[in-house]
């Protein structure tokens, strides 16, 4: 069986402060991003991974930067960018945006999966442009242990399209910053093998 474990980057600044990214921020970890990092670092480092595959923004490859340092082959995939919020990108945590993050979350969830803000992306569009890393995955089987590290949105996305599920369900991964869902790939179909789990964070004291 193909193990991929497929992990959210470490936090940002604009994490931290609540303030949206999406596709068209590519923002740095912060300090706590980095100890996240470095956590996941120490757990998994001896996990004999093939190969590294991480979106096109740096959040994605400073998190797992220490095992691309060991000399794991690295692949960007764009197509595992973060959903794009459009107008909301770099706006703060305001109630109107809280309100206007709420419609859209509902659209999703009652099936207009074509729904998106002013400038962004629709759900729809990201589960299509997320199936070349899927084709990625299902046709490499040299690649028999894979370190996949993307974004909260897209992750969900994109565990609704491993396991064919509809996108109303993608509310059912919760996430944090380097959470873990380890997938398994074998005759044609991914399953999980660990479901949001943070064990390598129990007992991370941020400075």
């Amino acid at each position: 069986m193909k193990q991929i474990y497929i992990i959210r980057h470490g936090e940002t600044e604009l994490n931290r402060q609540g303030i949206v990214q999406g596709r068209g921020i590519n923002s740095d970890l912060n300090d706590t991003g980095r100890a996240q990092a470095e956590a996941f670092y120490q757990k998994y480092k001896d996990i004999p991974f093939d190969k590294i595959y991480t979106s096109d923004l740096k959040r994605t490859w400073q998190t797992v930067q220490k095992f691309i340092d060991s000399g794991l082959p690295w692949e960007k995939l764009s197509g595992l960018d973060e959903l794009a919020w459009g107008v909301w990108e770099g706006q703060r945590n305001s109630e109107s945006a809280r309100e206007a993050f709420r419609a859209m979350l509902q659209s999703w969830e009652e099936g207009d999966y074509t729904a998106h803000f002013e400038g962004g992306e629709s759900v729809q569009e990201v589960y299509e442009r997320l199936k070349v890393p899927m084709e990625v995955l299902s046709t490499r089987p040299e690649e028999e242990t894979v370190l996949l590290c993307m974004h909260g949105r897209a992750m969900r996305v994109f565990l609704c399209l491993l396991l064919q599920k509809p996108l109303n369900e993608m509310t059912e991964f919760p996430h944090q910053n380097t959470v873990l869902y380890k997938m398994g790939f074998e005759d044609g179909q991914f399953t999980v093998l660990e479901f949001n789990s943070a064990i390598h964070l129990d007992g991370l004291v941020i400075g």
